[in-house]
């Protein structure tokens, strides 16, 4: 086994990795790993490490019969663990060749033809997997962004460029007696907040209302960020001042999508 040890030890970074986003946690990805490695010395050139770079198809492989029979044996369900995180909820939602697919491709990088061979798919039906994988995804990522935002040019700003990033701006509300008749119509996923509103509202309390009601993840979009340090409200979200530029409002949008979701005040 010493003359393979190296080349096991080069591929170890990657088993560890997709373990763990194969079983959706640390810990278990990193006992499935070394379980993979135990199999391994065992019979190194069967695993393909006499072969290079070819090994490492080898080692999926066997990262997945390992996790299967771990749900045979009750010690898992054969699906992730339950995440916080967005996209590994969406990933979670996939049938379990399409997750497997998409993982080894996005995350590790493989391509189709080597995804394909792992997985034991014919290069066409991996070509439906992934597609079907891809848009479950895009879909499931795919927010409805409440803005509230009292000045219509800065409104219809906003609002274009959560369409052009592919979101849905759900509804635009200018105080908070709007804001919470579109949270009960049309149940956002996401709220761009100004802090200081015409008829003297404030973005603070419906932030409030929303992380109480549905722990909703908002972004401050103003140029009065002083009031919510006065307010203790920075915890609240993420803050865009005013004047912003669209790179900023980008910037927060794909930050909040792949954030966990927030726990619901108390």
């Amino acid at each position: 086994m010493r003359v393979y040890g190296h080349e096991l030890y080069d591929h170890l970074p990657y088993l560890r990795r997709y373990a763990r986003a194969l079983t959706g946690t640390t810990e278990a990805g990193d006992a499935l790993a070394t379980r993979c490695v135990e199999v391994v010395v065992m019979a190194p050139t069967r695993f393909g490490l006499d072969r290079g770079e070819g090994a490492r198809l080898s080692l999926y492989a066997l990262l997945h019969l390992l996790f299967d029979q771990s749900a045979d044996d009750g010690a898992y369900d054969g699906r992730p663990a339950a995440s916080p995180h967005p996209i590994e909820r969406a990933l979670a939602a996939l049938p379990e060749a399409d997750r497997r697919l998409y993982l080894l491709i996005t995350l590790e990088g493989l391509s189709l033809a080597e995804a394909a061979q792992v997985l034991n798919l014919a290069p066409l039906d991996a070509v439906d997997h992934l597609k079907a994988a891809r848009e479950m995804v895009r879909s499931a990522m795919t927010q409805r962004v409440l803005v509230v935002e009292d000045n219509a040019l800065l409104a219809m700003e906003i609002g274009e460029l959560v369409a052009d990033m592919g979101h849905v701006v759900c509804g635009t509300a200018v105080n908070q007696r709007e804001a919470l008749s579109l949270l009960k119509a049309e149940k956002p996923t996401l709220a761009l907040l100004d802090v200081r509103l015409a008829d003297g509202s404030s973005g603070v309390e419906i932030a409030r209302h929303l992380r109480r009601t549905r722990a909703l993840r908002t972004i401050f979009v103003t140029a009065f960020d002083g009031d919510l340090e006065e307010m203790d409200a920075r915890h609240l979200g993420q803050i865009v001042r005013k004047p912003f530029t669209a790179e900023a409002i980008r910037a927060a949008i794909s930050r909040a999508v792949f954030m966990p979701r927030p726990v619901a005040l108390i």
